[in-house]
């Protein structure tokens, strides 16, 4: 039969294709044109219906026997193709380069600092809360204390969304809503985003703080001095001195500014001989506020002051970050200079 001899001239055909090929594309080309749904097998297979129907069967199981054989020959092809190339790819390679490593990324000194900070703070036995950035006046405000005259209040100062919502000034919303769901004792620390209407050179309108909080019975203010100082030696080296200076936030009383020797000029004032551009010869620098909390706080919050005591305290992660890192310029937190991010890495 015709389609017989047809069926049986492919295989050699093939062949012969294949051995001129010397290329995935070539024996690509060679596939579809006998393999293909257009291809000779498939025209060939067309003219089975035209067949008397004793001679169908012995066609049909050639044609599956050719399918067969010429699926075997490209894959035997196609091997030894494969194989040729990655012989070539390996006579140019040598082994005794050294390797390229692959780039890594690294981790914001922001986070860095943050996560430095909740770490130490967990060990000491802190929960690490976190709320709203869109916050509204009575968290805000109101609840810590600071009354509808407060300048603080004033538009010129806060990013108002509407009257009463507005993007948080502070993290200490966070503390009220801790309050709000929790009973005493608690201590928790706040890492978070705040927002404020203020840029220059040494401020942003968005800026990164976190807030501390401890309540329970007979807190003092020795506490807040011994887990303050153990933090800050914590993150700066155990030989960094700290002192308290009286100070006053509407949600503390007592409140107190906390500084620490300077750890660029180590407190002496003078770096080789010239002024400290970084405390000012003083040889110490503010680095947080804080305070025992206030009873007209814990009365917002459903606290009876007479039974419980606590201190509060908050600091900019990005002054921490530029102390412990010698970061001279705010901006280089915000410009994504792969440069100045890799040195952290």
């Amino acid at each position: 039969m015709d389609l017989l001899k047809e069926l049986e001239s492919l295989v050699p055909e093939l062949e012969r294709g294949l051995g001129q090929a010397s290329s995935l594309s070539e024996l690509e080309e060679l596939r579809v044109a006998f393999l293909g749904r257009k291809g000779r097998l498939a025209r060939i297979m067309s003219s089975l219906p035209g067949l008397a129907p004793a001679e169908r069967p012995a066609v049909g199981q050639k044609a599956n026997e050719i399918k067969t054989a010429l699926t075997e020959l490209f894959d035997a092809r196609k091997e030894s193709l494969d194989a040729a190339r990655e012989a070539r790819a390996l006579a140019r390679f040598d082994p005794s380069l050294p390797g390229r490593a692959p780039w890594r990324g690294s981790l914001h000194p922001t986070t860095l600092v943050m996560e430095e900070i909740c770490d130490i703070f967990r060990e000491l036995g802190y929960d690490v809360a976190s709320g709203p950035e869109v916050e509204n006046d009575h968290y805000n405000f109101e609840a810590l204390n600071m009354p509808p005259e407060h300048p603080a209040r004033d538009m010129q100062d806060t990013l108002y969304i509407t009257e009463n919502v507005l993007m948080r000034t502070h993290t200490s919303p966070v503390q009220v809503r801790t309050m709000l769901s929790r009973k005493p004792p608690l201590a928790v620390v706040a890492p978070g985003k705040v927002y404020r209407r203020d840029s220059d050179l040494t401020h942003t309108p968005m800026f990164h703080q976190i807030e501390g909080l401890l309540v329970g019975h007979d807190v003092s203010m020795a506490d807040l001095r011994g887990t303050l100082t153990a933090f800050l030696r914590g993150v700066f080296g155990g030989e960094t001195r700290v002192r308290f200076r009286p100070s006053f936030f509407p949600f503390t009383e007592p409140s107190a500014e906390v500084d620490i020797s300077c750890c660029i000029c180590g407190g002496a004032g003078h770096v080789n001989g010239e002024p400290c551009r970084v405390c000012k010869t003083t040889g110490w620098v503010e680095i947080l506020g804080c305070g025992m909390v206030d009873p007209a706080v814990f009365e917002a919050v459903g606290y009876d002051p007479e039974e419980f005591t606590g201190f509060a305290f908050g600091l900019g992660v990005e002054r921490v970050a530029m102390l412990k890192y010698g970061i001279g310029d705010l901006r280089m937190f915000f410009e994504n200079d792969v440069r100045f991010l890799a040195q952290f890495g």
